[in-house]
């Protein structure tokens, strides 16, 4: 039976947050809108407002896309903390599902204070430029991996008798 005991992955999703938070406050007493700084030939650091989901989705919407944005990150985030006691003892995709609720997280604080989450680190080569993103941008990719990695890798362990009314339904003999 699984450990029910989530207080170690909530503290680490709101480590998560805090770290997202305190990265964005640094970099709005740093930068200005538009301002970028050289920090190697790959990476910059900026200053973006998107109020689009991820690489700008819906920026331009008119403003209906903050308010939904918020409630899916929240509603996505209410079931995360009801399924993670069932999941609290395997490890990689609690990690994966508390990566996910400490960026959503990190980024509904954005587009409740600011309308929009702030991005501000920039990744480039050979001219190509990724959009700009954030701590809790970076939390969300991370865990949405690790939860592919755990769906195609992980050890699941199947109830027998599962298998076994599967393969009956199937005519095959047990």
């Amino acid at each position: 039976m699984p450990s029910r005991n989530i207080e170690r992955w909530l503290w680490l999703a709101g480590f998560i947050v805090l770290l997202d938070q305190l990265s964005k406050w640094l970099v709005l007493a740093s930068l200005q809108p538009g301002d970028s700084i050289y920090v190697a030939p790959f990476f910059n650091w900026v200053l973006t407002f998107n109020a689009g989901a991820a690489f700008s989705f819906l920026s331009d919407a008119g403003g209906w896309q903050r308010w939904f944005f918020t409630s899916l990150a929240l509603a996505i985030s209410v079931w995360i903390v009801s399924i993670l006691p069932r999941h609290s003892g395997e490890f990689t995709i609690s990690l994966a599902l508390t990566l996910i609720l400490g960026g959503a997280l990190g980024n509904v604080i954005d587009r409740l204070r600011f309308g929009a989450v702030v991005d501000f680190i920039q990744w480039h080569a050979a001219g190509f430029y990724w959009p700009a993103f954030n701590i809790a941008d970076a939390a969300i990719s991370v865990g949405a991996v690790l939860m592919i990695i755990d769906q195609l890798f992980g050890n699941h362990n199947r109830d027998q008798s599962d298998d076994h009314v599967a393969r009956s339904r199937n005519g095959e003999r047990t």
